[in-house]
């Protein structure tokens, strides 16, 4: 694997490894649902009252793309009826970093904004 300092040195893997991350967890409900799973293990219908706004298809579909990319692990649990439960993988789970990053720059960045205005 490249280091960091590799591919900061070229900047066409510096974009390439840009684009692979966020054809993971771009789009506008990926990161909603990673957040609402980031405490704990989750059933469909809790991470859908988390998210206002968000139909039960599409969190389907984010859901399938999000465990396709190994970012969220489904479980299903052989009970009557059947419970299924969402959580975040290993590498779902260091994306923690990435998201408390992603917060202190917004905070920061809404901050300066509004102190100029």
């Amino acid at each position: 694997m490249d280091s960091i300092k590799d591919i900061k040195s070229c900047p066409i893997q510096y974009v390439l490894y840009i684009n692979d991350t966020l054809n993971v967890i771009s789009g506008k409900w990926k990161l909603p649902i990673i957040g609402s799973v980031l405490f704990g293990k989750k059933r469909f219908t809790e991470i859908q009252r988390n998210i206002p706004k968000i139909t039960p298809r599409m969190l389907s579909k984010e859901l399938k793309e999000l465990e396709l990319n190994g970012v969220i692990v489904r479980k299903v649990y052989d009970s009557i009826p059947v419970t299924v439960e969402y959580e975040l993988s290993e590498s779902g789970k260091s994306i923690t970093e990435v998201l408390d990053k992603m917060i202190e720059w917004g905070i920061e960045h809404r901050t300066s904004v509004f102190a100029k205005s």
